[in-house]
């Protein structure tokens, strides 16, 4: 039976990525195997029911493929040094490895860069031109990709096209609810996540609003989530689902979401519930330029709190700039990832 490495940045409890595995696994066909690469090798077992190793395990088992074999790189932002130099040497040195078995190697759903080092850049390029298939999720990695002379193809993320589910094990407080997802990260100063905390008391006055808490990732999400709940006191939840369907699925019972995650924006948009984003990083301000979602640069997040309220309420009760039809062409588009990866087993 043929066998498929996929890597990526799975079983870190991170919510978007773990979507991504499940939209690639749900593509493979009963004549292939996956192997997963994981940084929790035991819970990915357990989650999906297929064979996964650790970072080090992993390089033993590419070692083994055949040129029958596939291995896919991806999807998310692995391409970039901007997060790790060393994370992303791990990568390209991973699917080198593979290209030098002779392997089938499919870089699926990437999102590249930014990419500052020199010795990154020229890694990159090697790798991607000895790449059977790439796929790439946004404009500007098609435009890098073709500044470099690499044949890509261009289709919106994967979890936009991810089937949702509507879980019973939760009760939401009542309508109207306003989602919220943040991240720690350098630019979520404690000045900011005070300002979002009065940002939020604010919406909940004006429209009576409950506020839901989403964490993403726990490891990463819920610290924030817990100061923000302290400045709220009352009419707010904190919620935590495991499911990536059931997740996206929430946000189908969720009025606006204000989020920083790309996936929470994903998910948020492919349920038809309005979006104010909050960006940390250039994918997320890719998604908000190329489907027009309202927000902020988070570096630039504006001091004037009675400002950002009236952003957001803005986006609150107008309506959707993205239609149903265009949720709907997006999922579609979102499969040719996925067309991708068949082009290359059959």
């Amino acid at each position: 039976m043929r066998k498929a490495i996929i890597c990526g940045y799975y079983g870190q409890g991170n919510a978007g990525d773990e979507a991504l595995l499940l939209a690639i696994l749900s593509r493979l066909n009963n004549n292939i195997t996956p192997i997963i690469l994981s940084g929790n090798p035991q819970k990915t077992n357990q989650d999906y029911g297929v064979i996964s190793y650790s970072r080090f395990q992993i390089i033993k088992e590419i070692l083994k493929l055949t040129k029958k074999d596939l291995f896919i790189w991806g999807g998310g932002s692995l391409i970039q040094d901007i997060t790790s130099v060393k994370s992303a040497i791990y990568y390209l040195t991973l699917m080198a490895l593979a290209q030098l078995k002779g392997v089938k190697t499919i870089a699926y759903a990437q999102g590249i860069g930014p990419i500052k080092t020199p010795l990154i850049q020229w890694l990159t390029k090697i790798v991607l031109k000895r790449c059977d298939r790439i796929s790439v999720r946004d404009q500007k990695s098609a435009k890098l990709l073709d500044k470099w002379g690499i044949k890509c193809l261009i289709a919106p993320d994967p979890v936009w096209a991810l089937p949702s589910k509507i879980t019973k094990k939760i009760e939401l407080l009542p309508a109207p609810r306003i989602a919220v997802n943040l991240r720690s990260h350098s630019s979520l100063t404690i000045t900011k996540i005070e300002t979002i905390s009065q940002v939020l008391i604010k919406i909940k006055e004006k429209i009576n609003a409950n506020i839901i808490l989403i964490p993403f990732q726990i490891s990463k999400d819920l610290e924030v989530c817990e100061k923000i709940a302290q400045q709220l006191k009352t009419n707010y939840q904190i919620l935590t689902l495991e499911n990536a369907q059931e997740l996206k699925g929430l946000f189908s019972q969720i009025d606006m979401l204000i989020g920083m995650r790309l996936h929470s924006l994903i998910m948020a948009g492919s349920e038809n519930c309005k979006c104010f984003a909050l960006s940390y990083d250039p994918k997320v301000s890719n998604l908000m330029r190329e489907i027009n979602i309202k927000g902020y640069d988070l570096e630039k997040l504006p001091t004037n709190i009675d400002e950002i309220v009236q952003e957001c309420l803005n986006t609150y009760n107008n309506p959707n700039p993205i239609s149903p039809h265009q949720i709907q062409k997006l999922a579609e588009d979102a499969l040719k990832h996925h067309q991708l990866i068949d082009s290359v087993i059959t």
